[in-house]
């Protein structure tokens, strides 16, 4: 008789994630840029934002599955604010890649629209990230023991970080309408997407999968 197997699965929330993951490490590569153009860089962004926000709102809907209240453990408690500050940010990645899309095309040579609500979501994700790794320090305890791993949010803490470069990168300075730094504004974005991929790319959940059933033997001569 066939017995069940355990067998590892990439988590549905990190589907999403990694879709979104790659077009931010796609459209930071300046090679694509020079190639396709601010528009479409621009429309690559704002693809991997959206992705972003869907993948967010499924973690959030299963952290906790419901707003944490008097007698909701620590982990849990903390998984849930990690997940909601997580969506908020992606929001704002949202409309920021929305105006610049929206500028590049109305102007290709336009830099910084859409700044501040970029800065919100990089802010947003550092604190998510912090929370992250807060409610992981005592996994055993949250609603799933896969939703959070060390290596997951460290990687997610990390590339909020070069995030938050990259977003002080971007800043156009009024007087000289240029960039605090392009290379930041680049690199950070380009290192933050690496290590979102890689982090969704790991998260892994355990499920009950059947074996295959064993081939039926040769039929004994008549």
């Amino acid at each position: 008789m066939a017995r069940d197997l355990r067998v590892r699965r990439l988590r549905r929330e990190a589907w999403g994630f990694v879709v979104g993951s790659a077009c931010f490490l796609v459209g930071a590569v300046p090679f694509y840029a020079q190639a396709v153009g601010p528009v479409v860089v621009g429309a690559t962004f704002c693809v991997g934002s959206v992705f972003f926000t869907l993948a967010a709102a499924i973690q959030l809907s299963l952290s906790g599955r419901r707003v944490p209240r008097r007698g909701t453990n620590p982990a849990d408690r903390w998984d849930w604010w990690a997940a909601a500050v997580q969506l908020a940010g992606t929001l704002f990645f949202n409309i920021s890649t929305a105006a610049a899309l929206g500028a590049a095309i109305a102007d290709p040579a336009r830099l910084g629209a859409g700044w501040r609500p970029d800065a919100y979501g990089s802010v947003a994700f550092l604190v998510s990230s912090a929370f992250a790794v807060v409610a992981t320090r005592d996994r055993g305890h949250l609603w799933d023991t896969d939703a959070r791993t060390w290596h997951g949010t460290w990687l997610n803490l990390v590339g909020s970080v070069a995030f938050g470069a990259s977003a002080v990168g971007a800043y156009v300075v009024p007087q000289t309408d240029s960039l605090v730094s392009a290379f930041w504004a680049n690199l950070g974005t380009l290192l933050g997407a690496v290590c979102f991929l890689v982090a969704a790319l790991l998260s892994r959940r355990t499920i009950d999968a059947p074996a295959p059933a064993a081939s039926p033997g040769p039929r004994p001569a008549a």
